[in-house]
């Protein structure tokens, strides 16, 4: 494969690997707690960081890692304290910092709003080998909290008064959730792009649900649809010259649509066993043994002939 020789689709592929691994990892902690718009929210945010990147001259990664960090810390004080304000602060957060990421830009030294074009919708040919480290590293983390520390996140995402029932740092936890998200978001920013990244958290987990109800194989299937998807989106950005971020999401909605379509005839297939499983052991009519057969044929014929139903050994219809 030509692109394999290439030192950038190299890159590009490596930090494809990462995005698709630590995005539906995040995923599904967020889906389940409902918040599946939280990486479009994050995402935003990241912009003053890239901002701020070009503006001190420094890694835009790291720089939009510490600012979504901060953001997400921000969104869960909201969260927490906002009461009924809370939707309009968030708003003002994420619109903020998407305003404040185009202002940096373009007071920096020679910075325009089109720097951010490779970070809003991801561009292969700009993943450097620094990207790389900074991505294997955040990414390592990301993997490091949501499998180790899975069954506490899924407790606190699941419910979160039986959780802080248990004994769970609920706070601690809500707010290592919204942590993990950002850093996830740093991670795919280069490949997916800001705008897209919370696409690529959502859709391999809705896309499993469809056949898996258990919190391991959605686990497992919603990080293979993020890999597959994301390579696949990635090759063929570079042999058709398409964007590689608008090329992962909608192939990953493809495969929901597909998944959705073959969930339909299987749970049809699954109610009507369960069905038939549960009317096997009760009789369709109740079928009476030889002797039974005998003595309702004898009393249909005493009945007929005027003799006496009430014999011993016979039954009536009433008695029936």
């Amino acid at each position: 494969m030509d692109m394999l020789h290439d030192p950038f689709m190299q890159r590009a592929l490596l930090a494809a690997v990462l995005v698709g691994v630590t995005a539906p990892a995040i995923g599904i902690y967020l889906v389940q707690r409902r918040q599946a718009l939280m990486g479009d929210g994050i995402g935003h945010v990241a912009m003053t960081g890239v901002g701020l990147g070009f503006l001190l001259s420094a890694s835009p990664v790291w720089t939009a890692a510490a600012v979504s960090v901060a953001g997400a810390v921000v969104m869960e004080l909201i969260r927490w304290y906002g009461k009924t304000r809370g939707d309009i602060a968030l708003a003002m957060l994420f619109y903020g910092g998407m305003a404040g990421g185009v202002l940096l830009v373009n007071l920096a030294p020679g910075g325009s709003s089109a720097n951010l074009t490779s970070y809003l919708f991801g561009s292969l040919s700009t993943v450097s080998r620094g990207d790389v480290v900074s991505m294997c590293v955040l990414a390592a983390l990301v993997v490091l909290v949501t499998v180790g520390l899975r069954r506490q996140l899924f407790a606190v995402s699941q419910d979160e008064e039986f959780a802080r029932v248990t004994g769970l740092p609920v706070r601690l936890l809500n707010l290592l959730i919204a942590v993990t998200a950002a850093l996830t978001v740093t991670v795919a920013m280069r490949i997916v792009g800001l705008l897209l990244v919370s696409a690529l958290m959502v859709i391999p987990v809705a896309a499993t649900q469809q056949l898996s109800r258990s919190f391991a194989a959605t686990f497992a299937g919603a990080v293979a649809i993020g890999v597959a998807t994301t390579l696949g989106g990635t090759s063929l950005s570079y042999y058709r010259e398409v964007p590689p971020g608008a090329t992962i999401v909608l192939m990953a909605i493809g495969v929901f649509v597909v998944l959705s379509l073959l969930a339909t005839p299987l749970a049809r297939r699954t109610a009507r066993s369960r069905a038939v499983a549960h009317g096997a052991g009760d009789p369709a009519e109740c079928v009476l043994p030889e002797a039974g057969r005998g003595a309702v044929v004898a009393a249909r014929a005493s009945s007929a002939t005027g003799a006496d139903p009430g014999t011993p050994g016979t039954m009536t219809s009433q008695q029936t």
